[in-house]
């Protein structure tokens, strides 16, 4: 029952993907199943104040409808954020958010991970019970623009994976974020600051020497890994042949952040699927990823190499 209820909800959610951000005709719903969690152990001071905020941002995230797709709530995407705050000073926070995403396979119970982040440069003020509105045309604060960021990456990601370029109008979205961000003069928004920020992910993912890494996402998740269920090789060789992308956006840029999220996301279950692949094939996607991944040489070694013969 739960194999059948997944595949019906990937297919779903390709209906969806495909329909994209087009007005619903009547009724709107809510895109996003998030957890959150707000960690502030390491600050001292009364607890309420991160309870409050954990109240709000749990609300804003599961409340907030961010594009005009129609989501069953059986369709909505699971999501998670961890916000570890490490600084609070007049009302002034900062820390760490881990943001992570997955979604359904076809004809399968198994959910793969999507996104597996963490942006270290989140500050933000927040006063204890003020309201966190969602603005589509102007920063309302440094909370709701990072929260907003997210949403729509978790969204564009999610639609990528199911369509080609299917999350183009999120992108959009995010590049109106990004620049409002920007004109506010808040870190982790500037350009050429960091490497991992959110501007830097924006970039990755719509620079056109580096967003091929889109093609990847859906050729990895919607022509292989949903048929691996029906054929195993056949669908194998499709995330093979996805891989290449890998290569193309390496070549073009030594180390988008794109990249680095796509191997949190992706190497362990890579190991998984090539555990019954010829040897062969096991050895051409080694070779494709260990230029791009040389500091992950154990995982590495598990794709090359069978685990009767290590």
């Amino acid at each position: 029952m739960m194999a059948r209820s997944r595949a019906i909800t990937a297919v779903h959610r390709l209906i969806i993907a495909m329909i994209g951000l087009m007005a619903a005709v009547g009724v709107h719903s809510q895109e996003l199943n998030c957890v959150v969690e707000v960690d502030a152990t390491q600050v001292e001071g009364s607890r309420h104040v991160f309870e409050t905020l954990q109240t709000a941002i749990n609300d804003y995230m599961n409340t907030t409808q961010f594009t005009n797709t129609q989501f069953s709530p059986n369709e909505k995407i699971d999501c998670r954020m961890f916000l570890t705050i490490k600084e609070y000073t007049d009302d002034r926070m900062s820390g760490d958010l881990q943001i992570q995403s997955t979604r359904p396979v076809f004809n399968s119970s198994y959910t793969t991970t999507l996104i597996n982040f963490k942006d270290s440069k989140i500050e933000f003020e927040y006063r204890e019970n003020e309201p966190l509105v969602f603005s589509v045309n102007q920063m309302e604060s440094q909370l709701t623009a990072i929260l907003n960021f997210y949403a729509y990456l978790i969204l564009a990601v999610d639609f990528d994976s199911f369509s080609p370029r299917g999350g183009e109008v999120c992108y959009d979205r995010l590049k109106q974020i990004v620049q409002m961000a920007q004109s506010a003069g808040e870190s982790g928004w500037r350009p050429f600051e960091d490497t991992k920020n959110r501007a830097a992910v924006l970039s990755s993912f719509t620079d056109p020497a580096t967003e091929c890494i889109r093609e990847l996402l859906y050729e990895y998740h919607r022509k292989g890994l949903d048929e691996m269920a029906l054929g195993p090789d056949k669908g194998r060789s499709r995330i093979t042949a996805a891989l290449q992308n890998i290569g193309r956006v390496y070549e073009a840029s030594p180390m988008p952040v794109a990249l680095s999220m796509f191997k949190d996301a992706k190497l362990d279950e890579l190991v998984n699927i090539y555990s019954k692949a010829p040897q062969a094939e096991r050895e051409g996607v080694y070779d494709l990823l260990y230029p791009v991944y040389p500091t992950e040489t154990q995982r590495l070694e598990k794709i090359k190499t069978p685990e009767d013969k290590r």
